[in-house]
């Protein structure tokens, strides 16, 4: 994900602050041990998370609570149509297991 110039202590701010429902909406969904990290020159986001056997992430973007994150957070990020944020996928190299 990429954030926009000037506004990484919102970004941090607004997830210091997650809202409840979201937070019980990710974790219903089957979402664990969940992390974002910032590249502070580039300003890329680069988010971690475990999911259940049986988590139902994909339905999340259907989600009126994800919508309304979404939509609370597009100022902040580059987001696709709809305020979904921007998303690429990274080419594993290397993994210790």
């Amino acid at each position: 994900m990429q954030l926009k110039p000037g506004v990484v202590d919102e970004y941090k701010a607004r997830h210091d602050a997650i809202w409840p429902e979201l937070a019980e909406l990710l974790h219903h969904s089957g979402i664990r041990d969940y992390s974002i990290f910032l590249d502070e020159e580039t300003l890329s986001l680069f988010a971690v998370l475990k999911l259940t056997d049986d988590n139902s992430r994909e339905a999340l973007p259907e989600h009126p609570v994800m919508k309304k994150w979404w939509d609370y957070m597009a100022p902040l990020m580059e987001v696709e149509p709809g305020n979904k944020p921007k998303e690429w996928a990274l080419k594993p190299v290397f993994h210790l297991a």
